[in-house]
């Protein structure tokens, strides 16, 4: 589930973000929710840290599939037709 279609049920902890004067001033102007857009953004940033960790947890097997492929082929691929 996304920030942004999260149930208001979901337990929120205040916390304090520092933002550039210009940043928060347009955000104001737009009209933007400044909590919404921070958790959205932080989220964002989980993901992405959590697939960098993932590939390097998985670097080994991605190398060892790919010298597999390299000395053996593609599995099934005398069955491709492209």
């Amino acid at each position: 589930m996304t920030a942004s279609n999260a149930p208001s049920t979901i337990a929120k902890k205040a916390t304090n973000v520092s933002l550039s004067e210009t940043v928060l001033a347009d955000a104001k102007a737009l009209r933007i929710n400044i909590s919404q857009a921070a958790e959205a953004g932080v989220a964002r940033a989980v993901a992405e840290r959590r697939a960098e960790l993932w590939v390097a947890e998985n670097a080994k097997a991605f190398e060892c599939w790919n010298d597999y492929v390299e000395k053996n082929g593609l599995p099934l691929a005398k069955y491709r037709s492209f």
